[in-house]
């Protein structure tokens, strides 16, 4: 069940020539692929690209009428090693993945991909969210592109340069027979905009009609002596094709004045945000009419030499606009000017910060300094004054808004298991714990602080590898059922078997691939009509030759996940302990199950909702609850009571009742504060009479104690 379903806007892609497309930038380029006549579309999940793949997901109806095949890939490798089908046939393939961790994956497949050469267009959708909105490591996809000679084009985010993009990633790609990179922002995947639409194409060769007419060429194996040449015809043939393709077709753009002394060269992912710079310098306006003279590279690699000298001709100074490191634009600019003996000043990372993400207050600052630097009488007094007022603002705002780290969802599944893993640690002592890419990766941070290290999607086990021969005290590696099947069964669990490793693996099994938006894997318990899905993790865990495996089915019993781990860690059994931990992920279950609840509370059917507090008399107020949940729903409270000082624990109304507070208060041996109730909406005339007696029996109970109690007041 993915975050977001794209059922009614997928109907956009079914428009024709001449008609208006309105909508995301994810949408946009599905309708684009289609356009340009794809045979094939695939990918992995991860954000920015999840919406893309759910799009293509809710679509593949539409894209079989087309004869285009779509595949869910169980990795962002075997996604690239699908376009495979593009070396021999002249049919057109995309995938879409996450960079740059996606492009890590993908790397072995990519680097023979574009070793051997493509006959049809293959083209990599590659989602860069690359900054502080990122959940990743801070890298570039660009060094892939650099290292196999895989072209990388970096469009204007908004929908007409984006569209544009893919029919010339197509295009340039078959030209010099070569992968293409086409990078998309997180903001260009989330842009919205309109284009006008032309009429999709059925691929003029499908996949099913490919394989009536199979063909082979051994010049395209990776193996001597073809290797070698393949290399020779990178740099000797493709190389000048894709250069001469670029500067004829126009591929990057030119704005402003031609003969102004100074310019700016920018990725084109980067138009937006120096154009709103030079808007609040004076310099432009919203339409982006400019007084500057720019330079947009809407292709980053390669770059055209001849192209950037000729617009650096006549020009003092030129700023370099390459968001994070290391600069390979900037350098490569640099060795151009020094080879022709140019005397064009080059600016760029000395005005704006080697790393981290271009805002428009980065931009801002680093364009004005620049121009203060090389043409101050371009900027008006009153232009500097007002940005910088915009600069203290923001300082201003992040010295009073704290960092907020991510944490777990009211009501998952997985901080219960956690909290068992804390508890059994209170017993047993501290363990070497290795996390996983995923939701589970939250409890590194407190109120858990549990698992230290993380080294790639599906490695948590293989990270403990090192540590699975003690003797002494067993690991515990956590690792997610996304991650298990994109990566771990074949690499951690396999490993740990072969190994004989003696260590605990922890399965979290939330029903979905949940960290990326909750795309169904083979585990799921969902019915998807179009992909096979209920293949329990248990039953792959026994045929990879695991011996000791134990299935809780409720995550939320905190007391049996406690005792299970302790047996995996003390039991006299050798070789790898896996516990597979499975309750659904409550986002999703959540979105499943609140609009059919709703909907029968509006038809007056009688609905029971469970809801949970905290009795303010019994709660101590030592908040160790909060210490084993860390709920967001569990908060404090200050009382009235002049004789209670510290607040007590308090439950808000985002409560989802999961009941996992109580399940650790009573696992931990702590205060039986929290209380449960059923709220019950269209009650049946015996749930109302049933509560008059209960109200009454309580309200004399309540009577009973007041004229118990010692009057201290004297009257």
């Amino acid at each position: 069940m993915a975050e977001r379903s794209f059922k009614k806007e997928v109907q956009q892609l079914k428009i024709g020539k001449g008609e208006v497309f309105r909508g995301e930038g994810i949408l946009a380029i599905t309708k684009a692929l289609l356009e340009c006549g794809v045979g094939y579309v695939g990918g992995y999940q991860g954000a920015p690209i999840s919406h893309l793949m759910d799009v293509l997901a809710d679509a593949e109806e539409i894209l079989s009428e087309l004869g285009v095949r779509y595949q869910a890939n169980a990795s962002e490798s075997a996604a690239t090693a699908m376009l495979a089908a593009s070396v021999h046939y002249p049919i057109r393939g995309a995938v879409a993945f996450k960079g740059t961790v996606g492009v890590n994956v993908a790397s072995d497949a990519l680097a023979n991909l574009s070793s051997a050469g493509v006959t049809g267009g293959a083209l990599l959708i590659v989602g860069e969210d690359y900054g502080e909105g990122s959940s990743i490591m801070q890298e570039r996809s660009h060094a892939f592109a650099m290292k196999s000679q895989v072209w990388l084009l970096d469009p204007r985010p908004n929908l007409p340069s984006i569209v544009k993009a893919v029919e010339d990633g197509f295009e340039l790609s078959e030209a010099t027979s070569t992968p293409v990179m086409l990078m998309v922002r997180i903001r260009a995947c989330h842009v919205t905009g309109q284009f006008t639409a032309r009429d999709n194409r059925r691929p003029p060769l499908t996949c099913a009609q490919a394989l009536d007419n199979p063909r082979r060429d051994t010049t395209k194996v990776v193996l001597p002596p073809y290797s070698y040449l393949q290399e020779q015809d990178k740099i000797a043939v493709r190389w000048p094709a894709a250069t001469a393709y670029i500067r004829e077709h126009h591929l990057n753009e030119f704005f402003g004045g031609a003969n102004i002394r100074i310019g700016i060269v920018m990725q084109g992912g980067m138009y937006n945000g120096v154009i709103r710079a030079l808007e609040q310098l004076g310099l432009a306006d919203i339409y982006g009419d400019t007084r500057l003279s720019l330079y947009v590279l809407n292709v980053t690699y390669p770059l055209v030499s001849d192209e950037f000298l000729a617009f650096c001709d006549n020009k003092e100074a030129v700023l370099v606009v390459e968001e994070g490191q290391p600069d390979f634009i900037e350098q490569a600019f640099g060795a151009m000017l020094y080879k022709a003996q140019s005397h064009t000043r080059l600016f760029g990372k000395d005005v704006l910060p080697m790393a981290g993400e271009y805002t428009g207050q980065v931009l801002l600052k680093g364009i004005r300094e620049f121009l203060e630097r090389s043409a101050p009488e371009l900027l008006p007094a009153e232009s500097i004054k007002a940005s910088r007022n915009v600069e203290d603002q923001v300082a201003d705002i992040a010295k009073v808004v704290p960092m907020r780290p991510p944490g777990f969802c009211t009501g998952c599944p997985e901080r219960p298991i956690f909290a068992a893993m804390k508890l059994t640690q209170t017993n047993l002592g501290e363990h070497q714990i290795g996390a996983d890419i995923g939701c589970h990766l939250f409890a590194s941070l407190p109120p858990f602080g549990i698992g230290g290290s993380t080294m790639g999607y599906g490695l948590g086990p293989a990270s403990n590898g090192a540590f699975g021969g003690s003797a002494s005290k067993r690991s515990i590696s956590i690792i997610g059922d996304g991650g298990f099947w994109h990566n771990g069964l074949s690499s951690s669990i396999s490993d740990a078997v072969f190994n004989q490793s003696d260590g605990v693996v922890m399965i979290v099994d939330n029903y979905y691939s949940a960290a990326t938006g909750g795309q169904d894997v083979l585990s799921s318990r969902a019915d998807n009509k179009s992909k096979s899905t209920k293949h329990p993790i248990a039953k792959a865990l026994k045929g990879v030759g695991v011996k000791w495996v134990r299935q809780i089915d409720r995550t939320y019993d905190v007391k049996k996940v406690r005792d299970i781990l302790e047996e995996a860690l003390t039991t006299r059994q050798k070789g790898p302990k896996v516990i597979v931990a499975s309750s659904e992920c409550m986002l999703n279950r959540q979105r499943r199950e609140r609009p059919i609840r709703n909907n029968a509370i509006t038809q007056g059917k009688r609905v029971i909702k469970q809801r949970f507090g905290v009795d303010e008399d019994v709660c101590t107020g030592d908040h160790a609850c909060m210490r084993l949940s860390g709920c967001p729903s569990l908060s404090v409270k200050r009382l009235d009571d002049p004789l209670r000082d510290d607040p007590v624990a308090s439950i808000d109304h985002t409560c989802v009742g999961c009941g996992n507070c109580g399940e650790v208060a009573d696992a931990a041996v702590l205060c039986p504060s929290f209380w449960r109730a059923d709220v019950i909406h269209n009650p049946s005339r015996w749930d109302l009479w049933l509560a008059r007696q209960r109200g009454k029996y309580i309200g004399w109970l309540q009577a009973r104690r007041q004229r118990n109690r010692l009057d201290l007041t004297g009257a």
